[in-house]
């Protein structure tokens, strides 16, 4: 750990991304470290609401995000979970099960991971037919049924993309009426494939080694469902566990200012781990924008 960086970027989805892009043009010694490249916009089907696209799929957006970053040289660690992060005086730690990083900064943009259902059967049939990715796996079910948990816009986003590939897609939604945009809600009630279980919740997948069926219940009772595969799209942990040196809200997003400060000097955060209200592609990129803005002008106010 003999090197000091300017920055530490902790992720590489739409915040991540941008603060690497703002960082490298501002000629900071800069390194992202990253499970993944792209977070979950890999993980979306059709983007029609990023600027400059009036329509791109969530991969091919991913993919363009990582050929920017690409441009500018940026080291960049992929495939490492952060474990902690831990300040000292000037500077701040980075550990991963590979090793450990110091820099001056910190722009903390690991965004969030599915949460599960927490019911009988979901582990014993996950990657059996039960999945949290529609964008990944969808193609795996092409004409069979299927069961989207959920309903908001994650939910609808899954539900659509699976009626290009599937037999019949079942929404089982919890609350009394499906969330998310009017305008993602007007494609699924258009739909003659979708079938949508509103008040309703999964309490058991079934199955021998892959997925038969669901039980569900209803206002109207328990019922089973036959499908061959289950959607989870429920809602997104923030994935901030390692970050015990800054302030979070009660569901453990990290508390941010309008500037992205954390409280912490020389810590920020951006993105979908952060309390901002809007959890949007677009969002995540401006903050982690502001972050390395931030990060540089924090720098140069201590030299």
């Amino acid at each position: 750990m003999s090197k000091i960086y300017d920055l530490i970027i902790i992720g590489a989805g739409p915040a991540g991304i941008t603060a690497g892009v703002y960082a490298a043009r501002k000629k900071m010694d800069c390194l992202v470290i990253s499970i993944d490249i792209g977070g979950q916009t890999a993980w979306s089907g059709d983007v029609e609401n990023y600027t400059g696209y009036q329509f791109v799929s969530g991969p091919e957006l991913a993919a363009k995000f990582e050929e920017h970053i690409k441009k500018y040289k940026v080291e960049v660690k992929e495939g490492e979970e952060v474990k902690s992060l831990n300040s000292q005086r000037d500077t701040h730690k980075v550990i991963t099960a590979k090793g450990g990083y110091e820099a001056r900064t910190v722009i903390i943009a690991s965004g969030k991971r599915s949460r599960a259902l927490g019911v009988p059967g979901e582990e014993k049939f996950r990657n059996k037919g039960l999945t949290y990715c529609a964008t990944c796996d969808g193609p795996f079910f092409e004409d069979k049924d299927v069961v989207i948990v959920g309903g908001g816009n994650s939910a609808l986003d899954a539900a659509l993309q699976m009626d290009k590939i599937a037999s019949f897609i079942t929404i089982v939604n919890v609350t009394p009426a499906l969330g998310g945009d009017e305008v993602m809600k007007e494609k699924v009630a258009g739909s003659k494939k979708i079938k949508v279980l509103n008040g309703s919740e999964i309490i058991e997948v079934i199955g021998d080694k892959f997925v038969d069926k669901v039980k569900v219940r209803t206002p109207s009772g328990e019922t089973e469902v036959p499908c061959k595969g289950v959607f989870v799209e429920i809602g997104l942990i923030p994935n901030s566990e390692f970050a015990t040196n800054v302030k979070k809200n009660e569901i453990g997003e990290i508390m941010v200012d309008c500037q992205t400060e954390t409280g912490t000097p020389g810590i920020f955060a951006a993105g979908d781990v952060t309390n901002v209200t809007e959890k949007q592609i677009i969002i995540a990129a401006g903050e982690g924008a502001k972050a390395a803005l931030r990060a540089f002008k924090y720098l140069a106010g201590k030299r």
